[in-house]
């Protein structure tokens, strides 16, 4: 089955139009009872027994009357039939002796428990994600499953465990995508949540990493392994810095002629000037007064 619109009409319509039947319908059999009881033909007996079986109906027609607030959806069954869902906001009368459940189509949030799951290379780590979400198919999310609520809390951290074994936490590689790449991440567990949930009626909206960290034990470790590779990455970058520093200085001293330079000489100072350059403490400078041997 698939979703479909129930029958409604203006409730104000049917209550004003049941009410009205109601008090015709006891108005007849009243007069009716008193024609009967003065000696009227056997008739009236007809007249009284039709007037309580409309009025009878009139009044069950009333328990079709409901009220649909924004963004909620009343879907129908009659005597265990889903004969349709209602999305129009409004009072409004829908078929009598019908069993009414409320769905909410608002849009929500949930948030996962941080979970501990080993990612891709192995290293536990812990992780968590907030999803939004909201129900697009009233049918599905309330015959489909049992709770969609819970559905979506299980899938989700499911989705989020899955996504965390299929990358590392940090991907050495420039062509393989980690855990801390957000938005790339965030779209592949939106697409997949998506997928798990679209049997629920469910709409993902978004879905993004809100914890990332090493477990605690293996935090440390990694720590001084991240400052070492920034360490190394910075010590890269000042090496670079340094050589082209060294080389426009030895290229503006020979075109100026300043100080002529042998091959021992041109070595001695692209050494010093790297450790001037390259050391990590302050250096102290040495005058020569004599000779450069």
């Amino acid at each position: 089955m698939e979703l479909r619109q129930a029958w409604r009409m203006n409730g104000f319509f049917g209550l004003i139009g049941g009410l009205a039947v109601i008090v015709i319908c006891a108005v007849a059999a009243v007069a009716s009872i008193a024609l009967l009881s003065d000696g009227g033909s056997a008739a009236w007996i007809v007249l009284v027994v039709v007037a309580i079986v409309v009025g009878v109906v009139a009044l069950l027609s009333l328990t079709g009357l409901t009220v649909v607030g924004p963004n909620e959806a009343k879907v129908v069954q009659f005597f265990g039939r889903y004969i349709g869902s209602v999305d129009e906001p409004g009072f409004s009368l829908l078929v009598p002796l019908s069993d009414k459940q409320s769905i909410s189509l608002r849009v929500r949030n949930f948030e996962t428990q941080m979970l501990k799951v080993n990612d891709a290379d192995g290293n536990p780590v812990e992780i968590a994600a907030v999803v939004v979400y909201r129900v697009i198919d009233s049918f599905k999310a309330a015959f489909a499953v049992d709770d969609y609520e819970q559905y979506v809390a299980t899938q989700s951290e499911a989705a989020v465990r899955h996504l965390a074994t299929i990358h590392p936490y940090d991907a050495h590689d420039v062509d393989r995508t980690s855990l801390r790449d957000g938005a790339t991440v965030a779209e592949e567990l939106t697409v997949e949540l998506g997928e798990r949930t679209a049997t629920a009626g469910i709409e993902v909206i978004e879905a993004r990493i809100t914890h990332l960290a090493y477990a605690p034990e293996i935090a440390q470790a990694m720590l001084v392994r991240q400052q070492a590779a920034q360490v190394v990455a910075a010590r890269a970058q000042i090496v670079e810095g340094a050589v082209g520093m060294v080389g426009l200085a030895l290229d503006r001293l020979a075109e100026q002629g300043v100080v002529e330079f042998d091959e021992e000489r041109r070595a001695a100072m692209v050494s010093n000037l790297l450790v001037v350059l390259c050391g990590d403490r302050a250096t102290q400078p040495v005058v020569n007064a004599g000779s450069l041997n």
